[in-house]
């Protein structure tokens, strides 16, 4: 089996899911495409640009499909994810070119469609579930290095935000229990992974019904001026529980999470006050704006308005100093006026993202948007607007980062630098990308021997230079997540 994985983090976690299945059904896997009897496409549907990018490289697998069928060596090709979820239909017809068809849900039944596909046949499961979440199953790890890795804590979403797919190609949210998830940790940890992200479509919503005893627990509370189109659910264990109990289980590995709804942080707060107080939880967020203004906001169904956000902002960096930023932003969303698009440039200027993920608006079959609303900004506008942002976002975020010179900054190592072999990269608390120079260095713990940084190292590197993506630094030593802790 040959593996391609396009789109979002999600995407990486279910490859790594489908080929723990595959693996346990006596499937061998190749780098190789020339080597692959069955190549498998984990597609990604959120925005066109993304299933384009599909349709190309389908027109590409054909011609080597081919080939084989003349050199009477069968290939097939099999669709998972979103796209699947979407588009089965035109998958299965156009050009019957693919044999496999599997929506996110159904990655358990992949050894009896392959089996079916092996008979001639086209074969497809896109059902979704209310239930599954594959706790049971332990990703294999994909990722080279082994440094960091994405642990999924639950799938789907609720929110039915108007411009999104997701909710119906993954479906409604459910979430694994916190013993598998504890476990999936526990296993990373003993194999030497520094770094773990927890991976959601909204995971501050998380609700973990598989024990009795807290099945009657109150609803959460939303976070001031926010609203939902769905009613709070009550009981179960809460985000905070899990980040709680994740981040005692390896004091020197970190801790992300991604991607939280801003309405899911509610005033008493338990989850910053984590952040704030576990040494191993980085300071940094991802808060998705989408639009700094309140109209296009309603429009989204965002259930928040520029002002209640920017109060979680300013709520948010009371309560964890020195936090880094991250959003997502949407340009050209139906009905956005010029001064609409004015209003997320101000946004972007007050809040100063250090990250961010910037993209022109398409719209998706199936959303409340494509059924209600229209695409009425013309695509050149929205491509000005865009860049537009691009460029603003990149000036403050270069603000932000050159704030950070003269700094010592905690990284964790986790290669050679892309641009040069004489260099090491890593990412600081912030996850912002760090290079420096790959040299001899003592270790903070005193023994006199010089050492050279590896992957999976700690090191403490001041910050000489700043870009709108990147810090530059010297080594100053290495150490571990806990000393730097106390040292700071």
């Amino acid at each position: 089996v040959y593996m391609e994985t396009y789109g979002c983090q999600m995407n990486v976690n279910d490859t790594e899911i489908a080929w723990a299945i595959l693996q346990k059904n006596g499937y061998g896997r190749t780098k190789d495409l020339d080597e692959a009897d069955v190549v498998l496409l984990v597609t990604c549907s959120v925005r066109e640009k993304a299933e384009q990018a599909i349709w190309n490289r389908l027109r590409h697998l054909k011609a080597l499909k081919a080939r084989r069928q003349q050199a009477r060596l069968p290939l097939r090709i099999g669709i998972l994810g979103c796209m699947a979820e979407r588009l089965k239909e035109e998958i299965l017809h156009r050009e019957k070119l693919v044999d496999i068809v599997a929506g996110p849900d159904a990655y358990r039944d992949l050894p009896r469609l392959l089996a079916v596909a092996e008979s001639g046949q086209q074969a497809a499961n896109v059902l979704l579930s209310l239930d599954e979440t594959y706790a049971d199953i332990l990703p294999v790890q994909t990722s080279a290095g082994g440094t960091t890795a994405f642990v999924s804590i639950m799938r789907g979403c609720d929110n039915m935000c108007s411009y999104c797919i997701v909710p119906f190609t993954r479906g409604r949210e459910r979430s694994r229990p916190i013993a598998s998830i504890l476990q999936e940790v526990r296993m990373l940890s003993d194999q030497g992974v520094k770094e773990v992200t927890l991976l959601g479509q909204n995971v501050n919503s998380f609700r973990d019904m598989s024990e009795v005893q807290f099945q009657s627990a109150a609803a959460p509370v939303l976070s001031r001026g926010f609203s939902t189109v769905y009613k709070a659910k009550p009981g179960g264990l809460r985000f905070a529980h899990l980040l709680d109990q994740v981040s005692r289980i390896d004091p020197e590995m970190r801790i992300r999470f991604t991607s939280p709804h801003p309405k899911d942080f509610p005033d008493e707060a338990s989850v910053l006050q984590l952040i704030r107080e576990r040494h191993n939880i980085c300071k940094q967020l991802h808060l998705p704006a989408q639009s700094g203004s309140t109209r296009v906001l309603e429009a989204m169904r965002r259930g928040y308005t520029r002002e209640a956000y920017l109060e979680l902002v300013h709520h948010v960096r009371e309560c964890i100093p020195g936090v880094s930023l991250s959003s997502d932003f949407i340009a050209g969303f139906c009905g956005e006026r010029e001064e609409d698009h004015q209003q997320t440039v101000s946004l972007l200027r007050e809040v100063r993202y250090n990250i961010g993920f910037l993209f022109a608006y398409s719209m998706r079959q199936k959303t409340r948007a494509y059924h209600r609303l229209q695409d009425d900004v013309p695509a050149d506008i929205k491509k000005r607007r865009l860049e537009e942002l691009i460029t603003i976002f990149r000036e403050e975020a270069a603000r932000a980062n050159e704030a950070m010179v003269g700094q010592s900054q905690l990284v964790l190592v986790e290669g050679p630098s892309k641009r040069s072999v004489l260099e090491l990269c890593g990412r600081n608390d912030g996850n912002i990308k760090v290079i420096f120079p790959d040299a001899e260095i003592e270790d903070a713990a005193g023994c006199k021997a010089l050492v050279r940084a590896q992957p999976g190292d700690y090191v403490l590197v001041k910050v000489t230079s700043a870009s709108s993506q990147t810090l530059k630094g010297v080594l100053l030593c290495r150490t571990t997540l806990s000393r730097s802790a106390v040292c700071h």
